[in-house]
């Protein structure tokens, strides 16, 4: 094994692949790597690999000793160990049992409708206001937020409020600022979950249901609530971003979206596997020594498993780095796998769909309003979206 690679990886421009991640690639599934913060660990970056330890039971997100375990970054949330190490399991097991029925098909189908007439009311703001346009501030970001506000029962009219903690709690250079961001968003969903309660309607929303359940302490009802609202958008807004960027930079693939809605559902799988291009990864911690790939893994190692990476491996996509809305279906890996599936998928795959159908069958002749090279990207926050994306039409 050869000297550990430092994080991140350089990437000539946010639609190329890191070189040196796609050479490391190519010579196999498991590399050492320091983080970003300069902590030893192993980058998975192997489709079947990542497929397998997502859902390998010796691998979790809790350590036996958090304050000596690698960390990704400086996030809160998501920049070390979460969770008791002894009860990890079973605690993930008890969450997903309460959230599954909130995302069942039949609740979804309710919300589709809603989802397509909160896009039109948009895009007849958007087609109103007329070009130029920042597609950002104008879809991309109000619409998930108004969807999961709806699921949730959280005010819309406190979106700009809950937005900035949001955004101070996935902030992976400041953990001062992620941790006053994770507390201001907490203190919120218990006054939410206080208010839903004395009002007592148990089937008003998923956050008045969570509390009305049996054993849910406020707190849990809580705690949540808000991770549903930190989660429910903030990765939306930058897919919708994203999309539509590689849609309108790669020749050929509005036009072909906009000519046959019937390409809908591939192109969507398609922004979900695309965009991210890896170097990254959703950080698992080794519960006992095994073996990733024949590389010796001890327990309490860092293992990051690059989804990005691994939907661009070579021998499951052809061309995996080209952008392309017919490209024969093979799972992604974007929401995870077997039982670290997202529970929140079929949310996302909806306003995906809604929102470039209607998009593309009103705008199809959508185009980008600046050079790729003069977008900017959030590169403080875990998600890295763009920060606006200008269009014309």
């Amino acid at each position: 094994m050869s000297d550990p690679v430092q994080l991140p990886f350089e990437q000539p421009g946010p639609l190329e692949p890191p070189p040196l991640l796609r050479r490391l690639q190519a010579e196999g599934p498991i590399h050492a790597i320091r983080t970003a913060v300069g902590h030893p660990g192993w980058q998975v970056t192997g489709y079947e690999e990542v497929r397998a330890l997502l859902d390998d039971a010796r691998l979790g997100r809790a350590h036996p000793e958090p304050e000596r375990a690698s960390r990704t970054g400086e996030s809160e949330l998501f920049g070390g160990p979460m969770g008791g190490f002894d009860t990890e399991q079973a605690d993930h097991r008890r969450m997903r049992a309460l959230l599954q029925p909130h995302f069942s098909p039949k609740r979804m189908r309710a919300l589709r409708g809603r989802v397509e007439t909160l896009t039109t009311q948009l895009l007849d703001e958007l087609e109103k206001a007329g070009p130029p346009a920042d597609l950002h501030t104008a879809l991309a970001l109000p619409l998930p937020i108004a969807a999961i506000c709806e699921l949730l029962g959280v005010p819309y009219e406190d979106r700009e409020q809950f937005r900035g903690w949001t955004q101070d709690a996935a902030d992976i250079t400041d953990r001062t600022r992620s941790a006053q961001g994770l507390g201001a968003l907490f203190a919120y969903g218990q006054q939410l979950v206080a208010r839903k309660r004395a009002a007592g309607d148990a089937e008003a929303d998923v956050i008045s249901r969570l509390a009305a359940t049996d054993g849910v302490s406020d707190d849990e009802a809580a705690a949540m609530g808000m991770f549903l609202l930190f989660a429910g958008h903030e990765t939306t807004v930058t897919a919708i971003g994203k999309g539509v960027l590689w849609l309108l930079a790669t020749p050929g693939q509005w036009p072909a979206l906009a000519a046959d809605p019937s390409r809908i559902d591939a192109a969507v799988e398609e922004i979900l596997r695309a965009p991210n291009l890896g170097g990254g990864g959703i950080p698992r911690y080794a519960r006992e020594d095994l073996d990733i790939a024949g590389v010796h893994v001890r327990a309490g190692d860092l293992a990051l498993l690059d989804t990005g990476a691994a939907n661009h491996d070579a021998g499951v996509f052809a061309e995996p780095d080209r952008f392309d809305v017919d490209r024969p279906a093979v799972p992604h890996l974007t929401f995870g796998h077997g039982a670290r599936y997202c529970v929140g998928a079929p949310l996302a795959r909806i306003e995906l769909q809604v929102v470039f159908s209607q998009l593309a069958a009103r705008f199809p002749t959508l185009e980008l309003g600046c050079a790729v090279e003069e977008l900017t990207f959030d590169k403080r926050t875990l998600t890295g979206g763009l920060t606006a994306l200008p269009v014309t039409w």
